[in-house]
């Protein structure tokens, strides 16, 4: 126990030395911090980016759920190994609301069967309008498909979508364009010459990369949909998911089947219509962001390889000028981990002290660019390590060498030395 008091009050003063050749050598501490507040700056910059993205364009599609299946007329990916055949896929014909109707009735293993269609339109409020507002069609369960947490008034019934009533339930910027901040429930607007009751109005989602989400969005009854637009010249699908306890792969061959089935297809012909799974969107998401980390840690990489060199050289004429020092610690009877530690600790300190400012930098600029964009930016806990952990490393690395010649040198020599 006595011996480890004293290694423990050898590094205090191992450490209480490293920290006043700082203090006193503020300007070289000052230039050497530089390089490494750059690097650690770019590269957790690029990590919080990059993690505000991911969580983002996650966010967006978390409704959809691992077990949703989409049937569109072009696929979210290649559907053969190779490229996009997009030329290939735009010859295809739009899903349809019939077809819709036919599989709904059809399928046994679907506990949700759900017709979208989406168009652009202008809608109209006394001396007010919303320009070029997504508007959704939809039919029964397609809660089950889009984010619609109601701020106030209700969803539609049952009824209400499966008639002509002609009701709609805005997105929150969409709301506010239109009546500010008046009470918009009961209100009607126009959609494309028509009136429509307002029922309701969503919560804000808020900005994400991908665009406004459904603040954006209007949302009507399918059959008052067809009044608004030509549902088989805008985009269309149907989404499904699985009844509990039927697997995924189940409900995909059935769709295949029965969609096979509703277009008439032969067995020998290539099927003209996509099936898409929103587990495909998470796998290209994973492999994105993948991609985009890597590119990251190069790109800073580089800057930390360069502060790195400069803590090392600093080092070095740190060590050139205590040598006479060294010498008298040593002669004085000083352990060569004693001399180690000291350099070691201040190489790691100037280090940390770099990665603290720059993940400074990036907080406030992270307030600052989501007051500005409205894009939530965060300086996550686990990039702050990440940031820490290089810090560490660097100095590590950095200081090695020099408190190892520090440590190895011969009391004697040493005091001679001119420094």
């Amino acid at each position: 126990m006595k011996k480890f008091l004293i290694y423990i009050r050898l590094l205090r003063e191992g450490a209480t030395f490293a920290i006043s050749a700082l203090v006193v050598n503020r300007l070289r501490t000052s230039l050497s911090l530089l390089g490494i507040t750059i690097g650690i700056f770019l590269i957790i910059s690029v990590f919080t980016l990059v993690s505000s993205l991911e969580k983002s364009i996650r966010s967006s599609f978390e409704t959809l759920g691992d077990d949703s299946i989409f049937i569109e007329k072009m696929p979210w990916g290649p559907e053969k190994d190779g490229e996009y055949a997009w030329w290939e896929y735009m010859q295809r014909p739009n899903v349809t609301f019939r077809e819709a109707r036919q599989l709904k009735e059809r399928m046994n293993s679907a506990k949700a069967v759900t017709f979208l269609a989406s168009t652009s339109r202008n809608l109209e409020r006394n001396k007010n309008s919303s320009e070029n507002t997504v508007i959704v069609a939809a039919t029964v369960g397609f809660e089950n498909f889009i984010s619609v947490e109601v701020e106030t008034g209700r969803l539609f019934t049952p009824m209400e979508l499966e008639s002509t009533r002609r009701v709609c339930i805005l997105g929150s910027d969409v709301s506010s364009r239109l009546f500010g901040e008046s009470e918009a429930l009961g209100q009607s607007v126009k959609i494309s010459g028509f009136s429509a009751t307002v029922i309701g109005v969503l919560q804000k989602a808020g900005s994400g990369v991908i665009g406004g989400g459904t603040d954006e969005w209007c949302i009507v009854p399918v059959e008052f949909g067809r009044m608004i637009m030509q549902l088989d010249k805008v985009k269309t699908q149907i989404a499904l998911k699985p009844k509990d306890l039927v697997s995924f792969e189940a409900l995909e061959n059935e769709v295949m089947q029965n969609m096979r089935s509703i277009r008439m297809l032969r067995p020998t012909e290539e099927r003209n219509f996509a099936i898409n799974k929103s587990s495909m969107l998470s796998n290209g998401l994973d492999e994105l962001f993948a991609i985009l980390n890597i590119a990251g840690l190069i790109i800073g990489g580089f800057s930390i390889l360069v502060g790195g060199f400069s803590i090392a050289n600093i080092m070095f004429v740190s060590v050139r000028e205590r040598t006479n020092i060294i010498g008298i610690q040593k002669a004085l009877g000083a352990k060569q981990c004693f001399i180690l530690f000291q350099f070691l600790f201040e190489s790691v300190a100037l280090c940390v002290l770099g990665g603290v400012i720059g993940m400074l930098l990036i907080f406030l600029g992270s307030i600052l660019a989501t007051a500005i964009t409205g894009f939530e930016v965060v300086l996550t806990l686990n990039n702050i390590l990440i940031g820490l952990a290089f810090s560490v490393g660097i100095g590590l690395v950095s200081g090695v060498v020099p408190a190892y010649m520090a440590a190895r040198l011969e009391p004697v020599e040493a005091m001679r030395s001119s420094g």
